[in-house]
């Protein structure tokens, strides 16, 4: 348990610790509080002096976990076991958004058969990563006006992955070329660009 009126002592910096923002014990200032026990039981609504006095019984903390509610929600539990589980889900969150990263991959209409076919391998990889990928067709001087013929080898370079996968964004002409978005989530057969 924290001291009453001391600031939570943290050893080690770490970039999951946000932990700062939440008020324990005396630091809350709010009258009264919706309390919730270790067990994530809802006490109800109740004092301050209250809350402070069931925690320090009970040997653990009162930790303001929602100040903008009304009133203001708080739980009773260890803060290092609070802030273990704050960090968790940080790093849960973190790992989270690094799956979603789009990756992109371009090819050119001068690309030969063999750099296709290791560019769709590393297309094939991003997509059992999870990762959604767009595949960009750089057009260079007069080949912007030949479309017919880039939209033509973006269907050839489709045909080299073999992952299945959906079409998230159709071929879209823009900025240097044309792009698609694909993604290997959920897909019974082979979508074609």
């Amino acid at each position: 348990m924290q001291d009453a009126g001391s600031t939570p002592a943290i050893s080690t910096p770490n970039k999951y610790n946000n932990i700062e923002k939440y008020r324990i014990n005396n630091q809350i200032k709010a009258p009264e509080l919706r309390v919730i026990d270790e067990l994530d039981k809802n006490l109800g609504v109740m004092p301050l002096e209250a809350a402070l006095k069931l925690a320090a019984e009970k040997g653990l903390d009162l930790i303001e976990i929602a100040p903008k509610a009304v009133p203001p929600v708080a739980k009773i539990i260890s803060f290092d076991k609070f802030r273990y589980q704050k960090e968790k889900e940080e790093r849960k969150k973190e790992k989270l958004s690094k799956t979603l990263e789009l990756k992109q991959i371009q090819i050119s209409l001068r690309a030969a058969k063999n750099d296709l076919e290791i560019k769709a391998k590393k297309v094939e990889e991003f997509l059992v990563k999870g990762h959604p990928v767009a595949i960009v067709l750089r057009l260079r001087g007069r080949e912007k006006y030949n479309k017919p013929f880039a939209f033509q080898k973006l269907e050839e370079f489709s045909k080299f992955i073999k992952t299945e996968y959906k079409v998230l964004r159709e071929p879209k002409i823009g900025g240097q070329g044309i792009s698609v978005n694909i993604s290997g989530l959920v897909q019974k057969s082979k979508s074609k660009i």
